[in-house]
């Protein structure tokens, strides 16, 4: 968590040069979680929420800017046949470059992109077992951190109110899955890689 309020701090500290605007404020959006890789048909997708403070600053270049963020993510998943849910936490810091074009005074249109960072919270194991099946369980191990990237476009209205819409995906392996029978003998177990992709969708206020 230190590491990540340094960056943050050193993030808003670019912003200090003289021309270029800086904004603080807090965002807030829902997701959609994709499960690719090899426990994909285990894994349903389900609703999610993210939150947490954001900043911006304009450069002096026509349409360029920048954003970073700090947010607080949960990411909730089913497993077919499974007793409960699996819910991931984790702290995201994504930081896009973007590209806007001003319609009016009161409306100013972006794209943007850039990578994300994400870190684990609480226990990076997670285990269930099986409602109709005997001696089946099931469980993945999380890494503590995982890199992904986004692409997305958003409005800002009046300056201050932005709403965005990405697609955010990974770029490395989110964790290993596995599911095994155990019998008094003998454990049977089916394992893979998993990488989780969402589409966000998130609006934040600029003060």
């Amino acid at each position: 968590m230190k590491k990540i309020f340094v960056l943050f701090v050193m993030m808003a500290a670019m912003a200090i040069p003289s021309q270029a605007q800086f904004q603080f404020g807090l965002k807030g959006g829902l997701n959609l979680t994709k499960v690719t890789g090899n426990a994909k048909d285990a894994l349903k997708n389900k609703a999610g929420f993210f939150v947490g403070p954001t900043v911006k600053y304009t450069l002096p270049v026509v349409g360029l800017s920048f954003d970073a963020s700090a947010l607080y993510d949960q990411r909730n998943m089913d497993v077919e046949g499974a007793d409960k849910s699996i819910k991931v936490q984790s702290i995201q810091v994504p930081i896009n470059v973007r590209y806007g074009i001003g319609l009016s005074s009161v409306v100013n249109l972006f794209a943007f992109a850039g990578p994300q960072f994400g870190f684990n919270l609480g226990s990076k194991d997670k285990s269930f077992t099986f409602n109709n099946a005997q001696n089946v369980v099931g469980g993945w191990t999380l890494k503590s951190s995982n890199l992904s990237a986004n692409v997305g476009i958003g409005a800002t209205i009046l300056g201050h109110l932005q709403a965005t819409v990405n697609y955010n995906f990974a770029l490395g392996k989110t964790g290993d899955f596995g599911v095994g029978a155990v019998t008094s003998t003998a454990t049977d177990i089916f394992t893979g890689k998993m990488k989780t992709n969402s589409w966000q969708i998130s609006a934040a206020y600029l003060f």
